[in-house]
């Protein structure tokens, strides 16, 4: 057991990280950048435990993965005996139970109460790429609308749905063709301001489509209900909803990129339950599995089931091992009411968030939901001119004193808040307590 209490027993990096760093400049490919070179040996709950024998508190969840916590016994045990068993046969040579049990399991809490099916991939990108691939079956349409600030993967197809350059696009083009991007409705930047934001952004959207693109070409329109890498923009009430429901009228699919925003992190299963929509197709990934590689596409049964024959699939796709780590990752959330959790998680994080906007005035919007919150940093809030330096220096400052945080946005000037939903109390209020010394510091 670590105990669950920050330990700085030297710098950061201590000598043996610093050595390993060296080690991996020796080794490894130089575009495998690392944001806190820091190696870490265990970890457990909200802890991690550094080659060096320092217990870092843990905001990132390896980018909104170990959801549960890392250490989490059901997924140990499960992960154990499913080793013992067999680690691989490749369900499309010879199928196993634990790939059909997680596909059941995401028809099950995906939302909509209609019919759906199932695969599974190894990862998010993986997913999404074959959500378009089902997407142009079905329909017969080509064209892929995406949207500002938007990520959806490293993979060719994906990098072209992806909106920021440095560092996922440069140098790799071209991308493929077909894919087309809208504006997204961002209330704190929406220039008219946030009242309008949902109608206005909705009005534009259909009017590009129609004049750039037109409906009739449109396979599906891709959006992650709550934007990641793009910087946590939460679009406003009625915004979703009401995009699902013109790409219904037009024949058009709406895709949900739920891969960061899954499986209670945004305080319900996934991030389109908050307002009730329903999307034709989901994709899952990240805080599904604990932190094996594991993803998966969920739809309606008349989508998924259009395409042919091993026209889905992979050799490693729904790892038994991975399987299995779902089957016990998703029993830890409905157990412990992880979603009900992320809900505790987020009055915590925006009661400290709220005063410390008191203090710093570079903190220009708060958002996000439930244990998926951002603060925005601005050099004055009139302008909102990014202040993108300042967020690295309160980064550093924070890994300096043991906090693992995570910066985002297409401008770099957004901090994201992902601690695991097992975290106590006690450890996210200290975690909350470095960031603010971290801010002095970093403004001083």
């Amino acid at each position: 057991m670590i105990q669950q209490k920050r330990v700085l027993a030297t710098d950061i990096p201590g000598p043996r990280s610093t050595q390993l760093q060296a080690r991996k400049s020796g080794a490894v490919a130089a575009g495998v950048s690392a944001g806190l070179p820091v190696y870490i040996e265990k970890a457990e709950g909200g802890i991690l435990v550094d080659a060096d024998g320092n217990q870092l508190i843990d905001f990132g969840s390896g980018i909104a993965v170990t959801t549960v916590g890392n250490g989490n016994p059901r997924i140990i045990e499960a992960v154990t005996k499913q080793i013992a068993d067999f680690t691989h046969t490749c369900f499309m040579v010879t199928p196993y139970e634990e790939y059909v049990a997680v596909c059941e399991k995401l028809n099950e809490l995906t939302p909509g109460d209609h019919e759906k099916r199932s695969a599974l991939f190894n990862s998010g990108a993986e997913a999404v790429e074959n959500a378009v691939k089902v997407a142009r079956h079905y329909t017969g349409r080509d064209a892929i609308v995406t949207f500002d600030h938007a990520y959806h993967g490293r993979t060719n197809l994906t990098m072209g749905m992806t909106a920021k350059n440095m560092p996922y696009k440069q140098g790799f083009g071209p991308f493929a063709s077909e894919i087309y991007r809208v504006p997204m409705a961002y209330p704190y930047r929406w220039p008219t301001g946030p009242q309008g934001c949902a109608t206005e952004a909705l009005e534009v959207v259909k009017s590009q489509i129609h004049t750039q693109i037109g409906e009739e070409n449109v396979a599906a329109v891709v959006i992650e209900p709550i934007q990641g890498e793009g910087g946590f923009i939460v679009p406003p009430a009625g915004f979703l909803s009401g995009l699902a429901d013109w790409c219904r009228e037009h024949g058009i699919l709406f895709i949900a990129d739920e891969v960061q925003s899954g499986f209670c992190r945004s305080g319900s299963w996934f991030a389109c339950d908050d307002e009730g929509v329903v999307p034709d197709l989901v994709t899952t990934a990240k805080g599904i599995a604990g932190g094996m590689p594991l993803a998966g596409v969920t739809g309606r049964k008349e989508i998924m089931d259009a395409v042919h024959g091993g026209g889905l699939g992979g050799t490693y796709g729904g790892n038994p091992v991975a399987c299995a780590a779902a089957l016990a990752s998703i029993e830890t959330m409905e157990a412990e009411d992880l979603p009900g959790r992320a809900r505790e998680i987020e009055a915590i994080l925006r009661g400290r968030l709220e005063k410390l906007a008191a203090t710093y005035d570079t903190i220009g919007d708060i958002r996000g939901r439930g244990a998926m919150i951002a603060i925005e940093l601005v050099e004055d809030r009139e302008t909102k001119a990014p202040a993108s330096a300042l967020a690295a220096a309160i980064n550093k400052a924070c890994h300096e004193r043991g906090l693992v945080t995570l910066t985002c946005g297409s401008y770099g000037n957004v901090f994201r808040f992902l601690p695991p939903l097992v975290i106590g109390d006690e450890l996210l209020a200290e975690g909350l307590d470095i960031l603010e010394e971290a801010f002095a510091a970093a403004t001083s």
